[in-house]
């Protein structure tokens, strides 16, 4: 999966540290990343490679996190893609790059970017915040409120009844493929609950012997994912929830279309029930 990228290794701990020329950083449009043009993957800039027409870029970068030795920052300069050579790409690359750490990285960074980006006023007084110096924590000197970078619980829901697995499709998204039962879970409900409730809110049915497989950090959307397998219990009707999904069927294992770039806990599941690697 996406966060899989041994033997590097990520140290997200916060460091109240200055950039180095050496370091790198990620700089954000929306839904771009700015990288190198030319490269056939997503190679990020350094703040040397920026020294010469942007030199006060290395002041005002906000330290990220570390893969290896490689210090990563952030800033919020917009257009640096004037700089010849250098270009904003979708972050939709994130999903394609083979090398995990480089679009690990990235996605990281934008999570990070979002949630600085969406958290520059206090929501309980409207002033502005301040980025503490001792942790990845942002606060209001007028009130004292506390905020915390948000990440929310999901569940990963794969349904089967002995060689079938229920295959679904999104709706009104841009991600076509093969996907699994997967939502949010509610206040003051457990992981388990929330697995029973979106199978059947999303496809009508019913489910039992609940398995736990992992979880997986998801930066796309701010979350945190659990991956369960769940048997079918009872009528295998599917009535699919047409605001939620476009699609929803029985597929047989031998019929799942393999994974090739298994980034994602759904596309690992999928892989693993189809191989015959998960066990009922």
């Amino acid at each position: 999966m996406i966060q899989d990228i041994e033997p590097r290794i990520f140290n997200n701990s916060f460091q109240n540290k200055k950039a180095e020329p050496q370091d790198l950083f990620l700089s954000y449009e929306g839904d771009t990343v700015l990288v190198r043009e030319e490269k056939d993957k997503l190679w990020y800039p350094s703040f040397s490679d920026f020294e010469a027409e942007y030199p006060h870029l290395i002041d005002e970068a906000r330290f990220l996190f570390t893969i290896d030795n490689i210090n990563y920052f952030l800033t919020d300069e917009k257009g640096l893609d004037t700089a010849e050579g250098w270009a904003y790409v979708t972050t939709g690359r994130f999903r394609t790059e083979p090398k995990y750490w480089r679009s690990f990285a990235g996605a990281v960074g934008w999570q990070l970017n979002r949630w600085y980006s969406s958290h520059r006023f206090c929501s309980k007084c409207g002033k502005p915040v301040t980025q503490s110096e001792k942790e990845r924590m942002l606060y209001c000197e007028s009130c004292g409120f506390q905020v915390y970078p948000v990440i929310s619980p999901c569940v990963i829901v794969a349904v089967h009844d002995g060689d079938r697995l229920l295959l679904t499709k999104y709706a009104g998204r841009e991600y076509t493929k093969y996907a699994l039962i997967a939502g949010f879970v509610e206040i003051g409900e457990t992981l388990e609950q929330a697995v029973i409730r979106e199978v059947q809110e999303e496809a009508g049915l019913k489910v039992k012997n609940l398995k736990f497989y992992k979880s997986q950090p998801w930066p796309f959307t701010d979350t945190i994912l659990a991956g369960f397998y769940a048997e079918l219990d009872g009528d295998d009707t599917i009535t699919i929830q047409e605001d939620e999904l476009a699609l929803g069927i029985w597929m047989n294992r031998e019929d799942i279309p393999p994974e090739e770039l298994k980034i994602s806990l759904t596309g690992e599941m999928m892989e693993a029930f189809r191989t015959g690697l998960f066990q009922k």
